[in-house]
Formats: C-alpha cells, sequence, structure tokens
C-alpha cells in the first residue's frame, strides 16, 4: 500500500497511477520515494511486458505541489540540491528501466510531468491534454528533467519552450515529438492495451535488450546521466535561493505577479 500512487496488475501489464487527484497528482517527496520504490521493484519482475503510468482524475500531473514549493523556498542551497537529486534519481530510473514503458496521459502535465513522459518509452495522451514546461515564470529552470525532455522534442523546439514556458496541447506535443499519438479520453485505455498487445509479440529478452540497445547506440547510459544529474541538481538548487528565484516562488504562493513583470502604463 502506498500513499500517493495505485498499483495494480492487469495480466502482464504494470498499472501506476498518480493518486493525488484533488492536487492534480503534484509532485512531493512521498510520491517521488514511492515511485522510486515502485520502478525498482518492478524492475526484478521478469513477467512484466509493460509499464504503464497514469493520473487519476483530470490532470496527469501538475508538477510540484504548492506545499513542497513552500519546503523549496525556505530550504537552503544544499537542502534543495539534496531534493533535486532525488526527483534525478526518479527521472533517471524511469528512463533506463529494461521494462517497456508507456505514459498513458490522461489529462494536463506540467513541469516534471512532462519528465516523467519524456521518459516513458511510449507516449498516448487525450486530444485535450494540455502541457508548460512554466518553470522560467517562477524564475527558475528545468533542469532535472531537460536531459530527457530535450531527447524527446529536440534541441530546437526546447529552446523555445523552455525558455517561453507557453501553454501547448497534444496536438502540438505530437508535432514535436513529445507525444506518440493522441486519442479520445474514452480511447486512451484500449489504445493502451493495443500497444502491449504489439510489445508482447516481441520476445522478452529481445524487447529489454532492443531498449538499451536504442540508449546505447544514443550515447546514453545510467553512469553518465548520473553525473548530470548532479550538475543540474546543484544548477536549480543555486538557482531557487537566489535573488529572482526567491521573488518567482514567493509570488506564485503568493498569487500575484513576479517583480520582472511590469504593468502597462
Amino acid at each position: 500500500m502506498y500513499e500517493t500512487i495505485l498499483t495494480e496488475r492487469r495480466g502482464s501489464i504494470g498499472v501506476i497511477t498518480l493518486n493525488r487527484p484533488e492536487l492534480h497528482n503534484a509532485f512531493n517527496e512521498v510520491l517521488v520515494a514511492e515511485l522510486n520504490a515502485v520502478f525498482d521493484a518492478a524492475e526484478k519482475d521478469e513477467s512484466l511486458h509493460a509499464l504503464v503510468l497514469t493520473g487519476n482524475g483530470k490532470s496527469f500531473c501538475a508538477g510540484a505541489d504548492t506545499k513542497w514549493m513552500r519546503g523549496m523556498a525556505k530550504a537552503s542551497q544544499l537542502e534543495n540540491r539534496e531534493d533535486s537529486l532525488q526527483l534525478a534519481r526518479l527521472m533517471r530510473r524511469l528512463n533506463f528501466i529494461d521494462i517497456p514503458t508507456i505514459a498513458m496521459v490522461n489529462g494536463a502535465a506540467y513541469g516534471g510531468g512532462i519528465g516523467l513522459i519524456a521518459c516513458c518509452d511510449i507516449a498516448i495522451a487525450t486530444e485535450d491534454a494540455k502541457f508548460a514546461l512554466s518553470e522560467v515564470k517562477l524564475g527558475l529552470v528545468p533542469a532535472v528533467i531537460s536531459p530527457y525532455v530535450v531527447d524527446a522534442i529536440g534541441l530546437r523546439q526546447a529552446r523555445r519552450l523552455f525558455t517561453t514556458g507557453e501553454v501547448f496541447d497534444a496536438a502540438y506535443a505530437v508535432r514535436i515529438g513529445l507525444l506518440h499519438e493522441t486519442v479520445p479520453a474514452d480511447a486512451l485505455y484500449d489504445t493502451v492495451v493495443e500497444t502491449v498487445k504489439r510489445l508482447e509479440k516481441a520476445g522478452p529478452m529481445a524487447r529489454r535488450a532492443s531498449k538499451r540497445l536504442a540508449l546505447r547506440v544514443a550515447g546514453r547510459n545510467e553512469r553518465e546521466q548520473a553525473k548530470l544529474d548532479a550538475e543540474n541538481a546543484e544548477l536549480i538548487a543555486r538557482i531557487r535561493v537566489s535573488d529572482e528565484g526567491q521573488e518567482g516562488l514567493t509570488a506564485f504562493l503568493d498569487k500575484r505577479k513576479p517583480n520582472w513583470i511590469k504593468d502597462e502604463a
């Protein structure tokens, strides 16, 4: 039993549901720890043909929750670094796990929620889902998730979306490579099941080896990723405790505009 997630075995499919619907399935330290634990356990289960990650309620994942962000604003640079490293381990674990993974995106995804999608091998969403890498609007950067998002959407698109923080729709997400396809909401689960059936036509060992192959050919490995994660954790920790980061977080929590947005005359 978990506090922030639901786990279910449906035949050869493991379904992991983010279960904080009242907070749009936003991250906190418990959710991060519980997902890490589930991924560690799933890695050992050779009978699993796929892991499906989804959200309970109207949203997939809204990034960091308000309480967690309030803690970030008050924490030291060292505490922020350690906090970021835990989230980095989660993303790294999901990205490199041998089991094929499917993001079943049932609604909006922001910030770290996009990171989860980018770390999955296959991403299928409802047609009305919305997305944003909105960290810059808080005076922050999407440091921890950046390697996976850049891999998914490419450098050119990342340079735009990292710096504008704009909201984009599911059709745009397909065009840039964040999603593989979109379907009506009532067809989402059946589409994922059909995708798993295609996976099951592959040899179990070959399926896992092929995933590792793609990562290796692209020059991705966990050891080098861990080094980059440490650098990115240091970056986001430094920015969070900076004057701009503090102003951005405080303005968000106080539901006001940050001081770098000037009212038009």
